[in-house]
């Protein structure tokens, strides 16, 4: 890569890129503000509108979205008649989880003996953010930027709380581009150039279940008195089959994956599978992950083991995340869903259902211009290897937002988030090698698709 001058100069960035990516890790822009402050988020924001300012770009704001928090858009103009690119990428990042189980503080980004960077959001997304700002300056280094560049962070993708969409649909025209590159994804694994084809869609929902008007004594009531706490683990045991499948009445649980295969092997390495514990459900890897539904059980409110006290418990709630796969419609999955929970609800117990997220899946059109010009880019960054598509069984919902206003616009996916980076996980990374690749890669990508 060192004889191609976009190479060379991504390469020379790649110092102050790890600076950046320190400052901008060290924020804790969690969009739960019952979690985290508020301020660590706006500074996160700010962050991106004064490098984004930094860069030439004009019309740079701080959009306040509906659910109340920011998005920052900017827009760099490029030649005249040129053809317009909207990057994407979010600066909010997940809860750091057990902080004890990192081994270096989640918000300090730190590099390790296997040369990884490691820190809350390093891969997921704000790493993305830098990929997109290495990508303009290396071409402004070398002849300019040859397309329109519209630029926009999200603030609370990780919650799925849609605001970035509302706002979308409100100001149609503020997204509206030829190309779409969502810097939220990731190559298959490190070192192999991926274009994500597909991602699941996912609905969430808040289940509580009530039996009783207070909480009684277990040695006093117990054997009787209905349980709110057992009703809810039955009914979360009804939402799998034996094997593990998702099992939600009226749901299609056996569509299969035409495209990258997964090995089995490679996948339990990649999840850190403990030794003689077996995977879930039938079908291959790839079917599991990115063509069927998959239920998750993201929390339990309960009594903790520590301090419980002998009581049958009158209330208990669970928060349930349903992966939708392109091919079924995440609403009408929401419906399966609530209504599966209202059937499994046992002894007549009263159960209440709150929606908390949703979004639609998405499958992309491979056979575009951008997609040609995509593949010309790996080629190039990623020697000797032919690009990949793959899909991913995460949700990124602006996809469709973003599909559905502008339906001429190609959608490409790419990213930083490889199986070895641990998204939302704790010991999160980011390799400074799939940084720089995927930074030429994206350069060459703007120079190409400028020329189509």
């Amino acid at each position: 890569m060192s004889s191609n001058p976009v190479a060379e100069t991504v390469a020379s960035l790649m110092p102050r890129a790890r600076a950046e990516l320190t400052e901008l890790v060290a924020f804790r822009s969690v969009a739960d503000f019952e979690q985290f402050p508020r301020s660590e988020s706006e500074a996160a924001a700010n962050w991106v509108a004064d490098a984004l300012r930094a860069e030439g770009f004009q019309d740079v704001a701080l959009l306040d979205t509906p659910d109340g928090t920011q998005s920052v858009y900017g827009y760099l103009p490029g030649p005249e008649g040129a053809k317009t690119v909207l990057l994407y990428a979010h600066y909010d990042v997940q809860p750091p989880l057990d902080e004890a189980g990192w081994q270096t503080p989640p918000f300090e980004l730190t590099e390790r003996e296997d040369g990884r960077w490691y820190g809350r959001g390093a891969a997921d997304c704000k790493g993305g953010l830098l990929m997109h700002l290495l990508a303009l300056r290396a071409l402004k280094a070398d002849g300019g930027i040859p397309v329109h560049v519209k630029f926009i962070a999200e603030g609370s993708e990780e919650q799925g709380t849609g605001g970035l969409e509302r706002y979308a649909e409100a100001h149609p025209g503020l997204l509206d581009a030829n190309a779409v590159v969502i810097g939220d994804a990731g190559n298959f694994r490190t070192g192999l150039p991926t274009v994500t084809a597909t991602l699941r869609g996912m609905t969430m929902l808040r289940v509580r279940i009530d039996t009783l008007e207070g909480n009684l004594h277990s040695g006093q009531f117990g054997g009787a008195a209905p349980d709110a706490l057992a009703a809810l683990i039955r009914v979360l045991d009804s939402l799998r089959a034996k094997d593990g499948s998702t099992t939600i009445d009226g749901l299609t649980p056996d569509a299969s994956w035409e495209g990258l295969a997964y090995d089995e092997e490679q996948f339990r390495k990649d999840a850190k599978v403990l030794d003689g514990v077996e995977l879930i459900g039938d079908g291959t890897v790839a079917d599991r992950i990115w063509a069927r539904p998959a239920v998750t059980v993201l929390g339990i409110d309960c009594p903790p083991v520590v301090g419980a006290t002998p009581s049958v418990q009158a209330s208990a709630r669970a928060l349930v995340s349903l992966r939708v796969p392109p091919g079924i419609d995440a609403a009408e999955a929401n419906k399966l869903l609530r209504a599966h929970i209202e059937a499994h609800t046992p002894w007549g117990a009263r159960v209440s259902i709150e929606q908390i997220g949703q979004g639609q899946p998405f499958s992309a059109d491979t056979t575009s211009p951008a997609y040609a010009a995509m593949a010309e880019a790996m080629a190039v960054a990623y020697p000797g290897q032919e690009m990949q598509y793959a899909g991913q069984g995460g949700s990124i919902p602006l996809c469709n937002t973003l599909a559905s206003l502008y339906p001429h616009a190609e959608i490409l996916l790419i990213g930083l988030s490889e199986p070895a980076a641990q998204i939302h996980a704790v010991n999160e990374s980011v390799s400074p090698q799939e940084l720089e690749r995927l930074s030429i890669t994206e350069a060459l990508f703007l120079r190409n698709y400028a020329a189509s």
